[in-house]
């Protein structure tokens, strides 16, 4: 197969894209990396979110609205088309708020964001400790718990089902998928791309980089400059339960299987994929102060994994000047945004150019100008 598109990375950003093109009739081609690679997809959280996304960017809320909003028919397909499970609902998402100051605060900031915005109706809205009682009625609060923020249109999937389903869709929709496949310079030859690999040499007319914290020095190549960095987020989980919390909590949710994942810190350690007993402990503590009966909880499991932040923590999405056919798709969210990659990056990939409301997602938003 010579493919159309070339698709180097292959987690949850790079493999909803390879989806989407391969099911808009592309012969598209993954390459996921290696065993070693920094895999931000094997540590995410799984949360569909959109409560408090876009302070500063009112076009990532924007953008996060319209993903949310074609998740569930693009989760309905996926689980059709592979028989999977994705465990996606969305009967809302809450974020605690924690004494009185701390229940104003997310009001004011949530206000704040919605009038940065101005789309009509708010989606969410504030609960006082009441209300959120009766929301969780077989949780026991915390005494500092004064009430919540209830995202309506919120919810939250399994993102490694998510990701093994992706790679199968690409396949069974006469796409190709290549583990172990490590892209060491990409070169133009007339008007396609050469990517060299160790002992292999692979063509395409058009390719896009989605590798995460990889993608920065393969960026470079088509004349890109990416400004990336990483950040640690380390992640517990528990024992199994009886079902208790049945809505996901910005940093706490309980799973399909029972556990609760608690989650997670934003720790500036370069490329540091320790796990540590102090986050450990950090985490507990909150978790704890939210929920009491969860102090005996056994922990399981703890892992962190490697967030892909630029300078203002959104997306890059950009096409090279220099080198055109040459796209980048770079995000954290990458399973809140799975839908919108899969549906409108891919076929705007297809198409060959990026929408207007892709343009302020372009890294040229970091040149500032030098002072004269």
């Amino acid at each position: 197969m010579r493919p159309d598109i070339i698709v180097i990375g292959g987690g949850t950003v790079g493999a909803a894209i390879a989806y989407g093109l391969a099911g808009f009739k592309q012969n598209v081609m993954l390459l996921d990396g290696g065993d070693r690679d920094y895999r931000a997809a094997q540590a995410n959280f799984g949360l569909v979110w959109l409560q408090g996304k876009g302070m500063g960017l009112p076009a990532y809320q924007t953008l996060t609205r319209t993903s949310v909003g074609l998740w569930r028919e693009f989760a309905t397909e996926v689980e059709g088309l592979c028989g999977a499970d994705l465990a996606y609902e969305n009967n809302g998402g809450i974020a605690f708020c924690m004494g009185e100051d701390g229940f104003e605060n997310r009001r004011a900031q949530l206000q704040r964001l919605h009038n940065q915005w101005d789309g009509g109706e708010p989606d969410w809205e504030m609960i006082d400790r009441t209300a959120l009682e009766r929301l969780l009625p077989r949780a026991r609060l915390g005494k500092s718990v004064s009430g919540a923020s209830f995202g309506r249109l919120d919810g939250h999937a399994n993102p490694l089902r998510l990701l093994m389903a992706l790679h199968e869709g690409i396949v069974r929709q006469g796409g190709v998928v290549r583990s172990n496949a490590m892209v060491l310079r990409i070169e133009r030859v007339g008007a396609d791309f050469r990517l060299l690999l160790d002992g292999e040499e692979l063509v395409a007319p058009r390719i896009v980089i989605a590798a995460g914290l990889g993608s920065a020095a393969l960026a470079a190549q088509v004349g890109l400059d990416v400004p990336l960095r990483p950040q640690r987020g380390q992640v517990l989980v528990t024992e199994r339960f009886e079902p208790f919390l049945p809505l996901p909590a910005s940093g706490l949710r309980q799973t399909g299987e029972g556990t609760v994942m608690i989650g997670a810190t934003q720790e500036e350690t370069g490329f540091d994929l320790s796990t540590t007993s102090d986050a450990a402990a950090r985490l507990s503590r909150k978790t704890v102060e939210i929920m009491p009966d969860l102090a005996g909880a056994k922990l399981v499991r703890q892992w962190a994994g490697l967030r892909v932040m630029t300078p203002d923590s959104y997306p890059i999405y950009a096409q090279s000047q220099t080198h055109p056919g040459a796209f980048v798709a770079l995000c954290h969210s990458g399973v809140t945004l799975a839908a919108f990659h899969a549906r409108e990056l891919a076929r705007a990939i297809r198409d060959g150019e990026l929408p207007d409301f892709l343009t302020p997602f372009h890294q040229r938003r970091f040149d500032v100008p030098k002072a004269a």
